[in-house]
């Protein structure tokens, strides 16, 4: 396997573990704002909306990776 075939398998890991932190703050983001803190809630999710932004043109860029020549 070269090296350009291994790119968009390593940026697709990348984005695997980007969701999963997403996901694992959002729990802890959850948990914070249950207990009362509000403020800090509203900032994660404001940290996190960059994620969100950018999504769709991740998913797009490594499925025109991904395609073969």
């Amino acid at each position: 396997m070269s090296n350009s075939d291994l790119l968009p398998s390593l940026l697709m890991k990348i984005d695997e573990n980007q969701h999963a932190l997403e996901a694992a703050i959002m729990e802890l983001t959850l948990w914070v704002e249950q207990r009362g803190s509000e403020d800090v809630g509203e900032n994660v999710r404001g940290s996190l909306a960059a994620i969100y932004r950018n999504e769709e043109f991740i998913r797009m860029t490594l499925a025109v990776l991904m395609t073969p020549d």
